[in-house]
């Protein structure tokens, strides 16, 4: 018991933390430069979900994500950030990736793990939601079947 509490206590206080994103600028496969900080700045809710290429349950939260994708945006205006936390070395697997699951998502690198650190994930998949304030009002490690149907209650 004491044990869940205090993994409670640390979540919160982490969300707490995060009240805005971290100015920490990223590339995405094209080679352009995204300052995440932005993200928070759109006026609509925000997903980022930290994943790798090698990572099982990342690809099947993405798949899963995927199938329900276009009926959030047209209902929330959401958009979908997805940031490979894969080696420099192996970022040339993430756009093949990305285009043979037919993701339309925003696809960033994080090769040094500047973000990742930033935002202390420790583990993927690992995702967050951000309300069209850029208020981070959900975080979720792990991935289990039906982990994103609860993703819908916090966009709107």
């Amino acid at each position: 018991m004491k044990k869940l509490l205090l993994s409670l206590l640390l979540c919160l206080t982490s969300l707490s933390l995060w009240a805005v994103l971290p100015e920490v600028t990223l590339y995405d496969t094209k080679g352009h430069p995204v300052r995440v900080s932005s993200l928070a700045k759109t006026g609509k809710p925000v997903i980022i979900s930290f994943f790798a290429t090698w990572c099982k349950p990342c690809l099947r939260e993405l798949k899963a994500i995927h199938e329900l994708y276009p009926d959030w945006q047209d209902e929330t205006g959401v958009e979908m950030y997805i940031v490979s936390i894969d080696q420099a070395q192996d970022s040339h697997k993430v756009q093949p990736l990305v285009n043979s699951n037919g993701w339309d998502y925003h696809v960033l690198l994080d090769p040094n793990g500047a973000l990742k650190r930033a935002m202390n994930v420790q583990s993927v998949p690992h995702i967050f939601v951000l309300n069209s304030r850029g208020e981070i009002v959900y975080t979720h490690v792990g991935y289990a079947q039906g982990d994103e149907d609860n993703l819908r209650k916090y966009l709107k």
